[in-house]
Parts: C-alpha cells; sequence; structure tokens
C-alpha cells in the first residue's frame, strides 16, 4: 500500500508509471550498495564532531566580525578545525575564496616564483585553471610571471605514467599539481590510495616538491584525504561537499605550516596574512555546513551510482560504471548527441526546488572553450553539491551530474532526467 502511495506521489509529479517501476528496481538492486556508503558517512561524522570537540567550538565562535576581523575567534576555530579533520599543520578557510578555481589560484600564486614549473602528472587540468597557469591566454596568469607548465598524459588503460613523470621532473620543478576528480574528462577519478602512490614516487625522485591536491568533489567520499597520504596541499571549495550545502560562498585550503602561510599572504597582503579577513556572520553556516557535510556526500553519492545503474542498464557509457568504486560524488554520461545532453539537463532543472519553470540552454560561459550548459536549482547560486548537472557542447556529449542534499532529491531528479528524455522521444524502451 505505502508503495502504490509512492508511485502515486512521483506520477503526480510528472513522471510515467514505466519511468517509475524501472527506477524502484534498479534502486532495490542498491541497498547493500547504499549501506556501505552509509558506514563511511558514518566513520567521517565521528571525525568532524572529535575536531570541533577537540578545537572547543563554542557558541561565540559563530558570531562574526566587520572591519578587517583582527581577532576572529571564530574564523580561527573553523581553521583548527579544518585543520584536525584533514590532519594537517594549518588551514586557511575564507569566505573571500569566491570559489574552487580561486582557491587553486591563490595555492599555486602563492606558493611558486618566477623560473618554477608545474607539472601535471594525470594530463590537462580543470579548463578555469589552464586560464589560470596561462594555458589558455589569460590577463594576471602565472605564464605572465614566468611560471611554466608541464603535463604527463595518463596511460590510456588510466595507470601513471611514471617513466614519463620521472623524465618530466626537473630542477625548476616546485609545484605537482593532481587533479583528484576528473572534470570535464572521462578519466577515472584518483582514488587516495592512488594518489599516495603518485606522491610517493614523486617525492622519491624530487623530496622537496610540493604536491598539491585538487579536492574539489572528493571531501568525505572515503574515510582518508589526500593531506594523509602525503599531499602538502589539498585545496577545494565550499559550496561543494565540506560546505554541507550551508556555506554561501568561500574555499579552503589546507596542508604545511608554511606552504599555507604563503597562501594566506598571496590571499589578502604580505604582512597581513592570516591577521585579516571579517567572517561577516557566515562561520555559523561554514561550521555547520561542515558538521553535515559527511552525511550531506553520501546522498550525493547514492544519486550518483542510481544515476549510473540507470543510464548504463539503457546501454549508455557511464563513467564510473554502476559497479566500480567511488573517489568523487560526480557521475559521467556519455550520450554522444547534444539533444540528449540537454533533455538530461531539463530534467535536473525540472526536478529543482528553485527555478523549476526555468529552461537551461547552452551558454558561452567565462572560462570555457565551448558552450557549456548547466542545470541547477539551488539554494546557494552555482553550488554543486546541490542537485545539479552540466556538459560542454562538445564531442563526446557527455554530461556531469553531481550533488543533492538528500538521496529523495537526487533520486527524484535522475528519474525526472529520464522522463525528459522518453518524452522527447530520445530513447526506445
Amino acid at each position: 500500500m505505502a508503495q502504490d502511495s509512492m508511485k502515486q506521489y512521483y506520477m503526480e509529479l510528472g513522471i510515467d508509471e514505466k519511468v517509475y517501476d524501472f527506477c524502484n528496481q534498479i534502486e532495490e538492486s542498491l541497498k547493500d550498495r547504499f549501506n556501505e556508503i552509509d558506514k563511511t558517512a558514518e566513520m567521517n561524522q565521528i571525525k568532524v564532531l572529535r575536531a570541533m570537540q577537540s578545537a572547543k567550538l563554542a557558541e561565540q565562535h559563530l558570531f562574526g566580525t566587520t572591519g578587517y576581523g583582527y581577532n576572529d575567534s571564530g574564523r580561527e576555530a573553523v581553521e583548527e578545525i579544518y585543520a584536525k579533520v584533514f590532519k594537517t599543520e594549518d588551514a586557511l578557510v575564507r569566505q573571500q575564496i569566491t570559489c574552487g578555481t580561486h582557491a587553486l589560484s591563490i595555492a599555486l600564486s602563492g606558493n611558486l616564483r618566477p623560473g618554477d614549473e608545474i607539472l601535471s602528472p594525470v594530463g590537462r587540468v580543470y579548463d578555469t585553471l589552464e586560464g589560470v597557469i596561462g594555458i589558455r591566454e589569460s590577463k594576471g596568469s602565472l605564464a605572465e610571471y614566468g611560471i611554466t607548465f608541464n603535463k604527463v598524459d595518463l596511460l590510456p588503460n588510466g595507470d601513471f605514467d611514471y617513466e614519463g613523470i620521472k623524465n618530466a621532473i626537473n630542477e625548476r620543478t616546485k609545484l605537482i599539481e593532481i587533479q583528484r576528480s576528473k572534470g570535464y574528462e572521462t578519466r577515472p577519478t584518483l582514488s587516495v590510495a592512488r594518489i599516495g602512490e603518485l606522491i610517493s614516487f614523486i617525492k622519491g625522485i624530487k623530496p622537496d616538491v610540493i604536491c598539491m591536491v585538487d579536492n574539489c568533489y572528493g571531501e568525505f567520499v572515503e574515510e582518508l584525504e589526500p593531506s594523509e597520504v602525503g599531499a602538502d596541499l589539498v585545496v577545494g571549495s565550499l559550496i561543494k561537499n565540506p560546505g554541507g550545502g550551508l556555506a554561501p560562498i568561500g574555499g579552503y585550503i589546507c596542508g604545511t605550516k608554511e606552504c599555507v602561510e604563503n597562501c594566506a599572504y598571496r590571499l589578502t597582503t604580505p604582512g597581513l596574512g592570516k591577521e585579516v579577513g571579517a567572517s561577516l556572520g557566515v562561520t555559523r553556516n561554514i561550521a555547520q555546513g561542515l558538521f553535515l557535510a559527511p552525511t550531506v556526500t553520501a546522498a550525493s553519492l547514492k544519486g550518483a551510482i542510481f544515476a549510473a545503474n540507470i543510464y548504463e542498464k539503457l546501454g549508455f557509457k557511464t563513467v564510473p560504471d554502476g559497479i566500480q568504486e567511488r573517489y568523487d560524488i560526480i557521475q559521467a554520461v556519455e550520450f554522444g548527441k547534444p539533444e540528449l545532453v540537454c533533455a538530461f539537463c531539463e530534467g535536473i532543472q525540472a526536478a529543482a526546488p528553485i527555478d523549476s519553470f526555468v529552461t537551461p540552454i547552452p551558454w558561452d560561459m567565462p572560462g570555457y572553450d565551448s558552450q557549456v550548459i548547466m542545470a541547477a536549482g539551488a539554494f546557494v547560486s552555482g553550488a554543486s553539491i546541490e542537485l545539479s548537472a552540466d556538459a560542454p557542447m562538445k564531442e563526446p556529449y557527455a554530461v556531469y551530474f553531481q550533488g543533492g542534499l538528500t538521496y529523495p532529491h537526487a533520486k527524484y531528479g535522475i528519474m525526472m532526467s529520464l522522463q525528459k528524455i522518453v518524452e522527447k522521444g530520445l530513447i526506445v524502451w
């Protein structure tokens, strides 16, 4: 009876009976997998709670400062908590960091000087970072300051090209940039274990090189973070996993004391560093978001696995596939046709709590080399820990789905994406 009532609710929300039955059958097969995700979330929840208690987070810390922000005890408490969670010497957690790309830019420019070289041992970097580095010409890029970039592509099977990496490291190599997630690629996301193996290999060649991990979309997916396997810096956005859907803006940089200090001087100004930066009343959101982050990340992971199994069953290539281990919250689906990408995104948008009536269309998004379509009806604008999907409008026409503050919402979004594809006659059942 309860199941019939549930079906009726979904049908009233625009889901055909056939779509509902198909998706429900797949969901039933995933319950054991979902239980394992809940166990990881529980471990990470305890880790965050322990860090907050150890830092003696108090109600007084939740109120903000203005102006210069000198002696902002709440800001200092949050940064202590982040350092404890990521097991690093220090942390920089600020709402003045506007996005993940900004956080990465601060980490790079703070720790590099003219003549230094960046090496990516995992192929091309994320699109927006190309402008920061100067791979794509951009005003104020690192290239304008005499900082160069080199990369070593992954092998065709996804393994690291250890020989190529060894040959690429030279006396100018100052920083290794490791992108954990796939970005707009369909390569595998890197596990923390694999990142640790890579860092160990690189440090064996050049011990003093800085190893930085772009940790966006990967936080709390596993029990360990890259900073626990040798990374000198881990960097990410607060409107992704660690913000738990409550942080309205911001980014974090966790790592060695020297590296974080260098970042602080770049974020603010030489001579002031971490001492300034008013919290402006958002400490409560940042702290509470971190507290919720493990369970919110688990909800997003379940949604990604649900999506992979549905679209794989329909004959589309999914990365990761339906049974592979997960190391970030992103699910890629290769559709091969632009109309399928647009229909998928229409479904995600139609399932949103905000702007559900809007139809997403491709547009010339700053920082990208092709038009991009984005679906997101989020409480925090652009927050990809909330239900969202985006895709560059170019071959192989792969869409990237992520987020979901709750699993039921992620589930409904995926069902609606399939509903829109069915309504347009783009698949044959």
